[in-house]
């Protein structure tokens, strides 16, 4: 099974660019001709939140339309940038988002479970897993030891960049952790919101962050340092699951590179 993991696509209105520089819609639609071109081809497409930039029923149509091409099931769950009505307005065909509440649910009929997971406290940057949220995952955790992934938007864990660690899941992510400690059959917790490839091991799993298809969070490991970013390539996360080898993580760089051509032997 392959998943490609999408992230923090930021799409604004028509027309208009994210800061008035950075054309995001671009930068998706290319990301979708990526994943398009891909061989073999993804299972699934997880979305992994601030799939917009300000949660307005226009940027969500924007959004549906790049994403239509995509001939995979995509699943979409929010960020600090989305909004949970607007996300359900825009995409009622989408049979797994709930109705209301929390956009959390259960991926069952694939190799590996998907548990998607709702971290968005409206009007914040940072995230939460209150007692709800967590009760809820501990049930369905507790409803199958199949391999299964995890999949949210804020990262419950530091990534040694101070400005993004002050807005991870700052409520809940020690019971998060207990919870998933508990259930080894938790095969990853894949993160974004830091527009960076990262991995870290965390609750006794292995726990990622996807990079951005559109800029690039600054890699500044100083103390302090404000929010910055770079237009360093974008890209996605492609994580491969096959039976007796677990889940692998590869980065996919969207782009036109040179190759592939064969590597030569040094004289």
């Amino acid at each position: 099974m392959l998943i490609a993991q999408i992230s923090d696509m930021h799409v604004k209105p028509p027309g208009e660019l994210l800061y008035e520089r950075i054309d995001t819609t671009g930068f998706l639609e290319r990301a979708v001709s990526h994943v398009m071109a891909l061989d073999p081809k993804p299972d699934v497409v997880l979305a992994t939140g601030d799939l917009v930039d300000g949660g307005k029923p226009e940027e969500y149509a924007v959004l549906r339309r790049v994403l239509a091409p995509l001939s995979m099931p995509v699943y979409l769950i929010p960020g600090n940038h989305d909004s949970r009505d607007a996300m359900r307005e825009a995409f009622p065909d989408h049979a797994y988002l709930p109705k209301s509440g929390f956009l959390q649910y259960v991926i069952e009929d694939l190799p590996v479970r998907l548990i998607a997971l709702d971290t968005l406290v409206p009007g914040k940057g940072h995230g939460a897993m209150c007692e709800e949220r967590l009760g809820w995952l501990e049930a369905r955790l507790g409803e199958s030891n199949r391999p299964t992934v995890l999949f949210m938007h804020h990262p419950p864990f530091d990534c040694g960049i101070d400005a993004f660690d002050g807005m991870k899941v700052n409520e809940g992510a020690d019971r998060m952790a207990a919870i998933v400690r508990r259930h080894s059959h938790v095969e990853r917790v894949m993160c974004g919101h830091v527009h960076r490839l990262i991995q870290v091991l965390w609750a006794g799993t292995m726990a990622s962050i996807a990079p951005s298809t559109a800029h690039q969070a600054t890699l500044d490991l100083h103390r302090g340092t404000p929010h910055s970013l770079m237009m360093e390539p974008p890209g996605l996360a492609l994580h491969l699951w096959r039976p007796g080898m677990g889940l692998v993580t590869h980065v996919s760089y969207i782009g036109t590179y040179k190759g592939p051509e064969p590597f030569r032997t040094l004289q």
